[in-house]
């Protein structure tokens, strides 16, 4: 930002907490999307958005949380779950786009250190757990549940290990496996998680 848009921004008064905040995880989204997490740092989302350290320091307990923040908030647009009436469409189609998300639109890299700094950083592991995994494992179940009501799911099927075949799957591949993977694996993901591999009687 050069120093005549940071004038610019100064000359504006004080500015309401939530545009601060909105601005803030822009440029951190921004940052860690294209140059990982090691780039975002208090000093240079402070510059890049024109806020104060101390206002950043006050709100994230470290740049990993900032950053974790920012990737939620970047991603739900993205992984946005739909309910068309179609099960199988649906686990295709939000399957499909977390996959694309990684792997076509350069989210792997830094989801995987985030996923790292998870293991050190208190602060990260909670904002992974309870503001980005948890609440969307609930956003599949609840899709799930919806597929139970209307008969197209058994209403004894273990939801929990449904969605750990499908994004558990990925998470392996890019995680531990760490080999290549694209949405061609989508397709059979999902019809394994819904009808098995058992021979037919």
């Amino acid at each position: 930002m050069s120093d005549e848009q940071q004038a610019v921004r100064r000359g504006r008064g004080r500015r309401p907490a939530a545009e601060v905040r909105a601005e803030v995880l822009a440029a951190t989204g921004r940052l860690f999307l294209e140059e990982g997490l090691r780039a975002v740092t208090f000093d240079r989302v402070a510059k890049e958005a024109g806020s104060s350290k101390v206002t950043l320091y006050k709100w994230w307990p470290s740049p990993g949380a900032m950053a974790a923040e920012a990737y939620f908030a970047r991603s739900a647009p993205v992984l946005a779950f739909a309910d068309t009436g179609d099960l199988r469409a649906d686990l295709v189609s939000q399957l499909t786009s977390f996959v694309r998300w990684l792997t076509r639109d350069g989210a792997a890299t830094p989801v995987a250190e985030l996923i790292g700094a998870a293991q050190v950083d208190p602060g990260v592991a909670r904002a992974w757990a309870e503001e980005y995994a948890r609440p969307r494992r609930e956003l599949a179940r609840e899709r799930l549940r919806a597929a139970c009501r209307q008969g197209q799911l058994r209403e004894d099927a273990d939801l929990d290990v449904i969605v750990d075949q499908l994004w558990g799957a990925c998470y392996h591949r890019l995680l531990v496996l760490q080999v290549p993977f694209d949405e061609t694996l989508v397709p059979r993901l999902v019809d394994h998680a819904l009808h098995g591999a058992a021979g037919r009687a």
